[in-house]
Formats: structure tokens, sequence, C-alpha cells
């Protein structure tokens, strides 16, 4: 496979040997693709930077095989055994840290301080599964009679399969391999088009660290034909996927034949909710927070944001002041807090969402326009005077757009919120302890940030509900997706059988 040479990023690679422009299958890098190439370029400049096989449905079909061959050596282990595999490989995730980050800004786009971030997020949940992994809790309890006893067993739940997105790259493939792993299951991870670098180079430091061969493979290759053998191969009994509501609802019907078990970390439309009584200056930091990470290609990213009239003249203007200071650059430039589009498409979607609201009636506080770099660099942009009604209001702009809709009381507001197919997260700004615990409550989504615009880490449950998802990832609850419960009916095992 090429690689451009003089690539910013690569270039400055302490390790080069972590770029790899193959496929890892069953402990071997794949160098021809059955089905051609995929070709990767950087955001920042739609140059392209390397190009890597696309493999066949039937090259696929082989890394699932291998995966299902090492499952029951892998299963076999302790948990303890298992996370020493997984600590060290958490150990060089951070050693490397520096490397990944650098692959992540130039596959990616974001700037280099966020792609930092990312890889320490990355590496903990490979540290935290890790831990749980000698953690996994069977019960034992009384049966309707005295002889017996019920005994519930935790068990892995075999080859799985994770698809994930490219607006984290790391973190998106820690956060599903590494329960996986723990829980004692093989995994074949199919990365995003746009940003495979990050997840092979993932896969070569799981190998240092001692992940048995078939273990966990990285396919690279067009969703379009390998994407049916991923959902569709029986050996493969569960998959996890992290992208949009149309693709999941799509993967859900393909596992269907064969009655997989999912978890789907769908799309949102994340409502922010700021009060008279919030704090506004904390509450702009929270939204911006919220909203301009990874230049708002985020799924948890705030969507729109509803202020209370009492407030909401202020509030526009600080958050306008605030946005119009953001600095736009390519991800290596020095204190660069807004990136490119991860594609073309991405930043038409954006322009279309702003042109949609000028032309019903909103109005431009700050940006609204591609930025004068042009490409995929679209300026941060805050709009005011939006409605219900609007594109930018009823779908997910994943841009650095944010409209405000002024609101008059909590009813309303909640209402406005809750307009939506989707429910993965919400924001919510407020002094009063009353109607935190009340509008929490009826905010119909899998998570709340509450005075706060940053909601991730690897203890919490990350989820949404209605269109937004199944099953939760990171905490405790999140190896529990790759486990099966079996019961056993353990007649004489009880007090009525033991000797007097």
């Amino acid at each position: 496979m090429t690689t451009t040479t003089h690539v910013p990023g690569f270039d400055m690679l302490e390790d080069r040997s972590l770029l790899r422009t193959a496929a890892y299958v069953d402990g071997t890098w794949v160098t021809a693709g059955e089905s051609g190439v995929i070709s990767v370029d950087n955001p920042a400049t739609g140059q392209e930077i390397c190009e890597l096989p696309a493999l066949s449905r039937a090259q696929v079909t082989l890394a699932i095989e291998a995966a299902h061959r090492a499952h029951p050596a892998w299963r076999a282990l302790s948990g303890k055994e298992r996370a020493q595999v997984l600590r060290r490989w958490f150990e060089l995730i951070t050693e490397h840290g520096e490397d990944l980050a650098r692959l992540i800004v130039v596959e990616e786009g974001k700037p280099l301080a966020e792609a930092r971030g990312e890889v320490a997020y990355a590496a903990s949940f490979v540290e935290w599964f890790a831990e749980e992994a000698k953690r996994i809790r069977g019960e034992i309890f009384d049966a309707p009679r005295a002889s017996g006893r019920v005994v519930v067993l935790k068990e892995p739940v075999g080859v799985c399969v994770a698809i994930t997105p490219w607006n984290f790259p790391a973190a998106m493939i820690t956060r599903k391999a590494a329960p996986a792993l723990a829980a004692g299951c093989t995994m074949v991870v199919k990365p995003a088009e746009q940003t495979p670098l990050t997840a092979l180079a993932l896969a070569d430091l799981a190998e240092r660290a001692g992940v048995p061969a078939g273990v966990l493979s990285v396919v690279t290759g067009h969703a379009s034909e390998i994407g049916p053998e991923l959902t569709g191969n029986p050996l493969v009994r569960k998959i996890s996927f992290t992208g949009s509501t149309e693709v999941g609802r799509l993967l859900l019907e393909q596992s269907a034949a064969t009655v997989k078990k999912a978890s789907m970390e769908l799309g949102g439309n994340a409502p922010i909710i700021v009060f008279d009584d919030a704090d506004v200056e904390n509450a702009v930091a929270g939204v911006m927070t919220a909203k301009y990470r990874n230049s708002g290609e985020s799924c948890i990213g705030g969507n729109r944001v509803y202020v209370q009239s009492g407030i909401h003249d202020e509030f526009a203007a600080a958050l306008a002041e605030r946005t119009a200071a953001l600095r736009v650059g390519e991800g290596f430039d020095e204190g660069v807090q807004i990136g490119p589009l991860i594609d073309a498409a991405a930043a038409a979607k954006v322009a279309e969402h702003v042109a949609d609201a000028a032309a019903n009636g909103a109005r431009v506080l700050t940006g609204g326009a591609t930025h004068a770099r042009g490409g995929r660099f679209f300026e941060p942009t805050v709009l005011v005077d939006v409605t219900q009604g609007m594109l930018v209001t009823r779908e997910e702009t994943f841009g650095p757009v944010l409209p405000l809709l002024e609101f008059r009381d909590e009813a309303e507001v909640v209402a406005w919120a809750n307009d939506t197919e989707y429910g993965l997260a919400a924001y919510l700004f407020t002094k009063d302890a009353e109607r935190i615990w009340r509008v929490a409550a009826a905010l119909e989504t899998g998570m709340v940030g509450i005075n706060t615009g940053l909601i991730s880490n690897e203890v919490a449950p990350f989820g949404g509900i209605k269109q937004s998802g199944l099953g939760r990832e990171g905490s405790v609850h999140g190896i529990e997706e790759y486990l099966e419960m079996k019961y056993l009916a353990w007649e004489g095992s009880g007090a009525a059988s033991r000797p007097a």
C-alpha cells in the first residue's frame, strides 16, 4: 500500500512502525485486499495520505473464523490473566500516546490538544476494564425447594464485531474492545473508512501487549461489501455499533436473521437548557465545551440551546463573544481550537442548516459561513431567533453551529427538548436543586449533564434511549454487554440435602 511522503504528523512519529497501512487479521498484517483499496485523506488539506487494502467479504470471513478459533483459549484464561494483558495494552497506549494523537490529527482533523485528550480517554477504558475483568460475578441463592440452589453464571458472549465511527477513532474502539476482551470474548473491529490508521496502531500495540492472534482483528474495506458479513455471519454473536441512527437500523435488520446481541450508540440531538437562575459565566463555558469539542462533530454535542427569557440576550452576547474568539486552523497549528470538518459532505450539511435558519428568520450573531481557509473549515457560528421547525433544530448538525431558542417556562422547554426521536444526552444549567431533580427526570435522554458540558468518562454508563441506541458502554455495566447469563438449577445443593 502507498503512503504519501512528508505528511505533517507522520514525519513527527517517534515510532514509525505504528503507521500501519495493512489490515490485521489473525495476527497477520494483510497488505492485499481482494476488493482493491480504500483511500485516506487529511481533512485539513484534502490531500490523500495513504491507501489501505479493501478486504473482500471472503477475507472478512477469515477474520471471523480466526476469532472463533481463538475464543476457547482466550475465555479459558482467568480474569486476572486477561487483566494482565489488558493492563499492558493500557501501558503501551499511554507510552505511545503522542504518536497516537498525531495519527488522529492527520486522519481525523481535530486539534492536537484534543487528540491527546482522546488518547487518554481511550486508554482509560482499557485500564478500567482490565480491572473489571477480575470482578465478573455470578449469583447463588435459595431455590423454592430447600434442597436446591439457584446458581447464575456470567459467560462471554463469544465472537463480537465492533463497527466504529471516525469522530473518535481511538476511544470508540477501546470502549468496545476492552470490555469484550476483559469478558473473555474475541473481537473483529471494522473502523470507519476515513480513520483506519488509529485503529491499526491500536492493534499493533495490542499485539505487543500479548493479545493472542485472532483475539483482536482489524479489517479495512468498504462497509457496503463487508458489512453484511459482519452482521450476517452466524459465528458472530454480538455486534456493537456507534454511528447514525439510519445505519444502526440497517445493522439491526441485518443482524435479526441470526438474532445477535446488539449494542447501539446512535444519533443525538442534545438539548441544552439554561434557566434564568443559572450562573451565566459557567453556563457559557459549559455550552462551549458541550458544543465545540471536535469542531461540533460529537454525538453528545449540544445541538440546540434553550435559554430562558430573563437572561437570553446577556447569554447570547457572551456566547457570541467567546465563539468569535475561537481559533480555527489545522490540528498541528499552535493554539487551534476548531479544526476542519471530516469531509465535503459534512461541510455542506452545516452550510445548509445555517442557510435554512437564515431563510426562516434566524439571525447570525457570529460566523455563519465557510471559513476564510476554505475547504472543510467552517466558522464557529451562533444563531438567534431560531425556532423548533428549522433544520438546525430538528436534525443533528454535527458541526460548529450553536442555535439559540428563547423559552418562557419549564413546561414549555421540557416539551421542546423532548420533541425529537433521539434521546442520547441533554444538559441543564440552574442553581435550583428541586428543578434539577424535576427536569432531569422529565428529560427523555439516557444522560444529563447538570451545570457541566463534560459528561464522558470511563466510570459512567454511556448510552441513550429512544432511537439513540441500545445498551451502555463504560462503567461497571459496560462489561455486561459482552456477557450472557446461564442459570443452573442445582438440586441436592441446599440445606435439606445436608446431613444433620
